[in-house]
C-alpha cells in the first residue's frame, strides 16, 4: 500500500469532522426588558456590564436593532416563526397556563438548524405556551411545546418568572414532582389554601405594586400572578433561577460540543420579580434591577469561558439581544425606582417597555463571530423576525414561500459585509409603527398616552405622528404637519404590510 493512499484514506475519513466544523455552533442569548441604554457599550455609566461589552468590542455592535414588538410574548413569536406576531390573534402576553401559539407545522428559528443537521437546545424562558388547550394536567408529560416546534432539548420555565407554575420543566415534564403532591394551576379564581398576596401581605419579602396583580399565590415571599397549589417540592426559589439556567446552558455545550449545535440561552434578567443571587444583591446600588443585570453579565461571562474551555469559541456565532426595552416599576417595589441614581435604562430613546416609541423596541444587538467578524459598530436596520431567513441563507437552507413570511435575509448586515440593513421594519406596541430610511410614522390610536403603572409614554395618540431619527432621536418633535406627504407614504406602506406581508 502506498504512502500517497494511505494520505488519501487520512484525508478522507476526516472529510465530515472538517465539513461539521465548517458550520458554526449559534449561541443566542436573549434577555428580558433589557433597555438601550443598560449597558455600558451603549452608554451606561452607572452600571458596569464588561463581559457584554467585551461581546460588543469583538463584534458588531448595532445602533438600530430591533425586536419586533414591546412586549415579551409577541417578540418571543416574531423571533421563532419569522412571522410578525400582530398578524396572528392569541400572541399577546400569555397567562402561565395557556396553550402552544406556535404552530407545529411550520417551519421555526430551530427547525432551520435541525434541517441542517445540528443539535438544537433550549434552556431558560418560553412564554410561548404549551400544549393544545388551556386545561392540562401538569403532572405529566405536557406536548405540544418546545420539542415539538424545532428543539432536541428543552429545560425552561413555562412562562414568566411572577406568573405561576414557578416550576422548571425539562423536555415537557416537571422537574422534581413528587406523585403525591400533584399541582394544580388556576388563573380564574383562587384553588387551594396557599397564601395569596392579597390576603397575607405580611408574608411578602418583596412588597407588589398597587394595582399590576402580583398579588396571588404566594411563592419564596413573592406573591405571582395566578393560582397554585401542590408541586411543593418542585417549587424553584427565583435566586436559584439563573444558576440553574447557566449550568444547564454549559452542560448542553459541553455535551454536543463535538457536533454542531444552536442554543437558545433564554435569560430571565432583568424581568420581574428581581431575584438576584446572595452574592449579588446590593452590588450595583441600583437595587434590584442593576444587581439582576450583574448578575446576568456575569452569567454571559461564564458562557464565554465555557466556549474557550471547550475550545469551541472561534467556531461559534454569538448573538446577544433582548425582547423588549426596559421598565422600573412593573410589578414589585424592588428599589429600581428609588435607586436609580441618574440611570437611563432608555438611553437617549423615549418610552421604554409596552411603548410604540423607539425605547419599547430598539434594544441592545450585538454579533461575535470571531475571525469571521470584524469588531464594527454598524447603523444597519435589523430586526429578530430576520434570524429564520438569515441563518437559513447561512445555512443554505431553503425556505418555501409559506415560511417566515416577514423574516428577511440581513445576512450581511449581520456579518458585517453590508451597511445596508432592512428597507421598513414595522413596530409593534398597543399600536403599529413603521420605520423607513430613519423617517418613523406612528398610526393613529385612541389608546392610552401614558401608564401611570409604569411611568412609561406609551406613543399612542389619535393623530399621526411622524419623527425624524437621524435628527430626534428622542422622538421629541411630531413633524407630521410639514410633512404630510412622508406621512401617507409611511401610512400606505404600513397598509401594504399589513395586507399583502414583507416580500423576501
Amino acid at each position: 500500500m502506498s504512502i500517497r493512499f494511505l494520505l488519501l484514506l487520512a484525508i478522507l475519513s476526516m472529510a465530515p469532522f472538517a465539513h461539521a466544523q465548517q458550520k458554526p455552533n449559534v449561541v443566542l442569548i436573549y434577555v428580558d426588558d433589557l433597555g438601550y441604554g443598560d449597558l455600558g457599550s451603549y452608554g451606561a455609566t452607572k452600571i458596569s456590564t464588561p463581559n457584554i461589552d467585551k461581546l460588543a468590542e469583538q463584534g458588531i455592535r448595532f445602533t438600530r436593532g430591533y425586536a419586533t414588538s414591546a412586549t415579551c410574548t409577541p417578540s418571543r413569536y416574531a423571533l421563532m416563526t419569522g412571522e410578525y406576531p400582530w398578524r396572528k390573534q392569541g400572541t399577546g402576553v400569555l397567562p402561565g397556563d395557556a396553550a402552544l401559539v406556535v404552530s407545529t407545522d411550520k417551519l421555526t428559528l430551530p427547525g432551520v438548524f435541525k434541517k441542517a443537521g445540528y443539535a438544537t437546545g433550549i434552556v431558560g424562558k418560553w412564554h410561548l405556551g404549551l400544549g393544545e388547550a388551556v386545561e392540562k394536567n401538569w403532572n405529566e408529560e405536557i406536548k405540544p411545546g418546545p420539542n415539538q416546534v424545532g428543539f432536541d432539548y428543552s429545560f425552561i420555565f413555562p412562562a414568566t418568572a411572577d406568573r405561576v407554575p414557578t416550576v422548571f420543566m425539562e423536555n415537557g415534564r416537571v422537574v422534581g414532582l413528587d406523585p403525591a403532591d400533584p399541582i394544580q394551576v388556576n388563573y380564574r379564581e383562587k384553588i387551594g389554601q396557599e397564601p395569596t398576596g392579597r390576603e397575607n401581605p405580611e408574608l411578602l419579602k418583596m412588597k407588589a405594586s398597587p394595582n399590576h396583580g402580583h398579588d396571588n399565590t404566594i411563592i419564596n415571599g413573592i406573591g405571582r400572578i395566578g393560582y397554585m397549589s401542590g408541586g411543593t417540592k418542585a417549587r424553584w426559589t427565583d435566586e436559584e433561577v439563573p444558576l440553574t439556567f447557566l449550568q444547564k446552558a454549559k452542560d448542553f455545550i459541553v455535551e454536543h460540543k463535538k457536533q454542531p449545535f444552536f442554543l437558545f440561552y433564554s435569560l430571565t434578567e432583568p424581568h420581574v420579580p428581581r431575584m438576584p443571587s446572595t452574592y449579588f444583591k446590593g452590588k450595583s446600588e441600583l437595587g434590584y434591577r442593576g444587581d439582576a443585570i450583574l448578575q446576568m453579565d456575569w452569567a454571559v461571562g461564564e458562557i464565554l469561558k465555557e466556549l474557550e474551555l471547550q475550545g469551541l469559541a472561534k467556531n461559534t456565532l454569538i448573538i446577544f439581544t433582548s425582547d423588549n426595552g426596559p421598565v422600573l416599576d412593573d410589578g414589585y417595589e424592588d428599589e429600581a425606582v428609588t435607586k436609580r441614581n441618574g440611570h437611563m435604562p432608555a438611553g437617549p430613546l423615549r418610552g421604554g417597555k409596552y411603548s410604540a416609541f423607539e425605547a419599547g423596541t430598539r434594544v441592545p444587538w450585538i454579533v461575535r463571530w470571531p475571525g469571521k467578524i470584524k469588531p464594527a459598530v454598524s447603523e444597519a436596520m435589523v430586526s429578530q423576525v430576520d434570524l429564520l431567513a438569515s441563518f437559513a441563507s447561512l445555512l443554505r437552507q431553503p425556505l418555501a414561500v409559506a415560511d417566515a413570511p416577514d423574516s428577511q435575509d440581513m445576512l450581511k448586515a449581520l456579518t458585517g459585509k453590508s451597511k445596508q440593513g432592512r428597507h421598513a421594519l414595522v413596530q409593534h406596541a398597543g399600536t403599529l409603527a413603521i420605520v423607513k430610511d430613519n423617517w418613523k410614522y406612528i398610526e393613529p390610536s385612541q389608546g392610552r398616552a401614558y401608564s401611570p403603572l409604569t411611568d412609561i409614554e406609551l406613543g399612542n395618540a389619535p393623530e399621526p405622528q411622524l419623527y425624524n431619527l437621524s435628527e430626534d432621536i428622542g422622538e421629541k418633535r411630531n413633524l407630521a404637519a410639514q410633512h404630510p406627504e412622508k406621512v401617507k407614504e409611511l401610512a400606505q406602506l404600513l397598509q401594504e404590510i399589513k395586507e399583502k406581508g414583507n416580500s423576501r
